[in-house]
């Protein structure tokens, strides 16, 4: 019987890992189709994007359609699969790189970085673009665009221009790269490259979550179109259109989704940030305390294709804290008791006032769907943990899970919470395997 049970558990390990294989290949099947009708009979534009959150695949196909309208044929690789094969291939490329964090690449160059950028290649015949998003608030601004450009430069590929940095999703520079493309065309007229309209969103509730807890507080915000309501997908965002201050628009804010289109409105769980002299922050301070129930805002949704869920068979790892509870309770909302079923590690500061969504998660326990629920309160007495600390305290658990297939996502703040807990991951499965499940997109990451 020990023996029958095993080959069970096997067989079923082999189906969850099939179905996992199908859909990234179902996936980058349509986009391969997609770049074949774009790169026409002649030598082609190597187009490459490494991207975090969908922004830089975006200006990716964007750049792409602007060659193919001023004639030239384009190529569309992600950094997932770009080998140094293509580069070689290749006598033009322009790449788009995101910048995660204090420099980092973007999970999806995990295999690029490690197999290629460790030395010099042999690139001379290439010539190259770059176009590097970033955020100046870190201190490495643009860092891992710019270790691509020194590396294709060490590899002696002739750079076509300057490297062109963006920050956070700055209109000017995007129009400085229109322009390189317009020199590679010999086009005049730039594509337009406006983002899409912000639709108009009425605020229907707005909930304190967490009365009376130490750390900030936390809203839940539901809001319902005001026209078509429009599609998304479990861990795709919101981008919240911000109000004129002062004669100028301060741009939009992105949240992560954590409802459904069946839930016909779109929710979101902000927290009130408050800068050192108590002033409340700009865009959190409108929706959570300016904002009234009632009156409109724009908002547009974006996909995030990075954090965009397997399907219902797979096994899923949950681990978050704070708000970034958001985008996972969207994923446990797509969750079916019949499917592979879901783990949440979950942390915040004390049980009394910050057990955020609790009715759900204990429903979501009852029905199956949530096979098992860890969390933590570092404030409690008693307590004291993180959700890393719950990571590592569950290795054994999380080697079975990943063993049988399961999937692993990260939601919740970048500093602190990601770090401990891609530190708990290694050392409970080990660092290879990390690195594994990073690059075959078993383990994700949407952190801020």
């Amino acid at each position: 019987m020990r023996w029958f049970w095993a080959a069970g558990t096997a067989a079923l390990w082999l189906v969850l890992t099939g179905l996992v294989v199908w859909r990234e290949r179902r996936a980058k099947a349509a986009a391969r189709a997609r770049s074949a009708a774009m790169a026409g009979p002649g030598e082609a534009v190597l187009v490459a994007f490494a991207s975090q959150t969908g922004f830089a695949e975006e200006l990716a196909w964007m750049t792409a359609k602007a060659l193919q309208d001023g004639g030239v044929g384009a190529r569309v690789l992600s950094f997932a699969d770009l080998d140094l094969a293509a580069l070689k291939a290749a006598s033009r490329a322009l790449l788009i790189v995101s910048t995660t964090g204090e420099g980092d690449p973007p999970d999806t160059a995990a295999r690029f970085v490690r197999k290629l950028m460790g030395e010099a290649a042999d690139l001379k015949g290439l010539r190259f673009g770059l176009l590097a998003l970033g955020d100046r608030s870190y201190d490495q601004f643009c860092g891992f665009g710019h270790a691509v450009d020194g590396w294709l430069r060490r590899s002696d590929a002739e750079a076509l221009f300057d490297v062109v940095e963006v920050d956070n999703g700055e209109a000017g520079a995007v129009r400085r790269w229109q322009h390189q493309l317009n020199q590679i065309t010999g086009s005049i007229a730039a594509p337009d490259w406006a983002p899409a309209a912000f639709d108009p969103w009425r605020l229907v509730e707005r909930t304190l979550v967490n009365p009376g807890s130490p750390g900030g507080a936390a809203y839940h915000l539901a809001f319902e179109p005001v026209g078509r309501l429009g599609d998304w997908a479990a861990g795709d965002i919101a981008e919240v259109g911000l109000p004129e201050r002062d004669g100028a628009t301060p741009g939009a804010r992105e949240y992560s989704i954590a409802s459904l289109p069946s839930d016909g409105r779109v929710e979101c769980l902000i927290r009130l940030m408050r800068h050192p002299d108590g002033t409340p922050g700009l865009a959190s301070g409108w929706l959570t305390q300016d904002l009234a129930v009632g009156d409109q805002i724009g908002m547009r949704l974006r996909p995030n294709r990075s954090f965009h869920g397997p399907a219902d068979e797979t096994p899923m790892i949950l681990i978050g804290n704070g708000t970034g509870i958001a985008g996972l309770r969207a994923h446990l909302k797509a969750r079916t008791a019949a499917g592979g079923g879901a783990w949440l590690l979950f942390g915040e500061r004390t049980q009394a006032h910050d057990a955020f969504f609790d009715e759900e998660l204990q429903a979501w326990l009852t029905s199956g769907v949530l096979r098992r629920l860890d969390r933590c309160f570092s404030r409690d007495e008693g307590d004291g943990r993180y959700v890393q600390d719950l990571t590592a305290e569950a290795s054994d658990e999380l080697r079975a899970w990943v063993a049988r297939g399961a999937v692993i996502y990260v939601c919740g703040s970048l500093e602190g919470m990601s770090q401990g807990v891609h530190a708990a991951l290694e050392a409970a499965l080990g660092a290879e395997q990390v690195l594994e499940l990073l690059e075959d997109g078993r383990y994700r990451r949407d952190v801020y």
